[in-house]
């Protein structure tokens, strides 16, 4: 009757086996280290910056415990703190011989001191939050509506263009908000234009009146064109972000949407708020100028001249420099989109930008008078420029859409195109809110978190222990089990626990050991009724399961809505909650069962069990069950 079949013991062994695995790293603690990462999106750190690393610190005499490439990272793990900034400062001179221009940020850093057979099957700890390891947070305002006008002052220019190219008349072009307005003297000319407008400006949904004795033509973006233009800005936004932040050299950044216009922006470890503000304010600009072709400036190049007047010295990606003419052409504002590509003809992959009405008229007029000549593409950033790409000019080029080809894998012309949309925000924010967190308080929290679970746990074992006795213990092996199956989840998510998360856990101990109080109470029921001991095992654990799977359903819908319609500190719970809930379902019914059914399930003529004093109401006596 109270018999596991095999595999049921085989799903709980291995529920111990991977829970104790992936919760195992969180107990080696953390180790101080160094991390290399890159400043520029186009430098990347891999396996040559990893013997760059590995040689550096043996030159140095410095023996580090670990060095691992960690997906864009390097870390360098050490046995002190001596040893980490000796590491830092090796590493820095092998890596950034220019601190003026650098390539890669060496940082310090904490890192887990997991074995490498642990990191090997991607075991790795949970990461902390703020609140436990200090650092600063930000919640940015991103200005919808300037995302949208900047927009429309684009649409006005090309329309402007269109109808130019079209030989359509008309009386005036105005932009009033977001929309575009555009005055005719005649309605067959209004309707020629209307035509354009259908065929050219599928984002643009337009409505006809009548303006005193001319037409009118007004122009605005369609609702869903509108917020696909507001989610790229928003994605847009974050990933330029992204791109600044790698310079403060974080761990574990935190940068996220948060509702259709917010941006949470968490730094761990980061103390210097100023230093913050000024990386994330932090803007870029494109230019695009002409290759100098003459030969000064190709014995420049080679390093046997001087660099000609008018003209200055950049260097490309691969570091061989390019003389480019100061005249400036087209800036970044001209550039509406960029996207990685593939060329029809030969198949090679390509960067395809899209232009605006002004770009589109100077690029056609310039592509026009300089073929066969080259044309560089310059990203600036913090007065320091970057030829991201030099191509030969092999025809006009007209219509607002260039294509950038030639000697490009897929995946930089994947970072190509993200660079040149990421130079700069493509709408402005503004900082609303401002929070920093010393890493003392955050230590102090860690420990306030953690007695706050180990004396919860202990009470509530204790008590289970006294008043259920060998049952009792059952359930709080159930209990340590849900605790040890919920570090796992957490840490196999590579979830980030914050001091919220910790009450939920506390709180998660509590709703864990109620399921086993409704499953001990339900078996001294039918105790008490003059059940066996087996059938009242038995039937407590069928009975109490209808009731245990309702409870938890109804507050694992709350812990949802918390979930979705909650921001930081409360989704910081609520994860832990959700998560809490459906591991003490899995732990309190059927890994206790399993307990249970492994001590009293071979014991055919079982007589009694220990579960505490049975009180019969109707005599007012008790029978002690054990």
């Amino acid at each position: 009757m109270n018999r596991y079949p095999v595999w049921k013991y085989v799903v709980i062994l291995m529920a111990l086996l991977v829970g104790g695995l992936y919760a195992l790293p969180n107990f080696f603690g953390e180790s101080p280290a160094v991390q290399v990462s890159s400043v520029k999106t186009l430098v990347k750190v891999d396996g040559s910056t990893l013997a760059q690393v590995e040689a550096a610190l043996k030159l140095a005499a410095i023996e580090p415990d670990q060095v691992v490439l960690d997906g864009t990272s390097i870390k360098v793990r050490l046995s002190s703190t001596d040893a980490q900034l000796k590491a830092k400062d090796a590493i820095q001179k092998a890596l950034v011989p220019d601190a003026a221009n650098p390539s890669f940020i060496v940082a310090l850093n904490l890192v887990s001191r997991s074995p490498a057979w642990l990191t090997s099957l991607h075991a790795a700890p949970m990461y902390l939050g703020l609140d436990l390891r200090g650092g600063v947070h930000f919640m940015l305002q991103v200005d919808m509506q300037a995302a949208l006008a900047k927009r429309a002052e684009s649409l006005s220019g090309d329309v402007r263009t269109s109808l130019r190219e079209k030989n359509i008349r008309h009386s005036g072009i105005s932009r009033d908000g977001q929309a575009i307005e555009v005055k005719f003297r005649d309605a067959a000319t209004m309707a020629a234009a209307q035509a354009v407008f259908l065929d050219q400006f599928a984002d643009l949904q337009t409505v006809e009146a009548a303006d005193g004795a001319e037409f009118k033509l007004t122009a605005s973006i369609k609702p869903e064109a509108a917020r696909r233009i507001q989610d790229q800005a928003l994605k847009q936004n974050i990933t330029t972000l992204h791109n600044r932040i790698n310079e403060l050299g974080v761990a574990e950044p935190v940068i996220q949407q948060q509702g259709l216009d917010r941006i949470v922006v968490q730094l761990p470890g980061v103390q210097d708020t100023a230093k913050a503000k000024d990386i994330l304010g932090r803007t870029a600009t494109l230019e695009v100028r002409m290759v100098d072709e003459s030969a000064e400036a190709r014995a420049a190049e080679a390093g046997t001249g001087m660099v000609p007047l008018g003209s200055e010295r950049y260097l490309e990606r691969n570091g061989q420099p390019v003389i480019v003419k100061k005249q400036v052409i087209l800036t970044g504002e001209n550039l509406t989109d960029a996207q990685p590509g593939f060329d029809g003809q030969t198949q090679e992959p390509t960067v395809n930008l899209n232009l605006d009405a002004k770009g589109t008229r100077i690029f056609r007029d310039v592509t026009r008078e300089n073929v066969g000549k080259r044309m560089a593409i310059l990203l600036f950033e913090k007065g320091k420029g970057e030829v991201v790409t030099a191509p030969v000019i092999r025809d006009e080029i007209g219509g607002g859409r260039v294509q950038i080809s030639g000697r490009m894998t897929t995946m930089e012309a994947n970072d190509t195109s993200l660079l040149l949309r990421a130079g700069s925000l493509a709408a402005p924010m503004e900082i609303i809110e401002e929070t920093t967190i010393g890493p003392s308080l955050g230590a102090e929290n860690i420990a306030k978190g953690f007695n706050s679970v180990t004396w919860g746990f202990l009470a509530v074992a204790a008590f289970m222990c006294v008043y259920y006795m060998l049952f009792g213990v059952f359930s709080s092996i159930a209990l340590a089990f849900n605790l040890l199956l919920l570090v796992a989840v957490l840490s196999m998510l590579q979830a980030t626990l914050t001091l919220p998360g910790m009450a939920a856990m506390a709180l998660v101990l509590g709703m864990a050991i109620d399921a086993n109080v409704l499953i001990n109470e339900r078996i001294r029921e039918e105790l008490r009724n003059g059940a066996s001991a087996q059938a009242a095992i038995h039937t407590g654990y069928d009975r109490a399961w209808a009731t245990i799977f309702d409870s938890n359903i109804t507050t694992l819908i709350a812990g949802l809505a918390l979930l979705a319609f909650g921001s930081g500190p409360v989704r910081g719970f609520a994860v832990v909650h959700c998560l809490g809930i459906m591991t003490s379902m899995f732990s309190g019914v059927f890994f206790s069962r399993g307990v249970v059914n492994l001590w009293y399930g071979r014991k055919n003529r079982l007589k009694t069990v220990s579960i505490g004093t049975i009180w019969r109401p109707d005599s007012g006596t008790a029978v002690k069950a054990d």
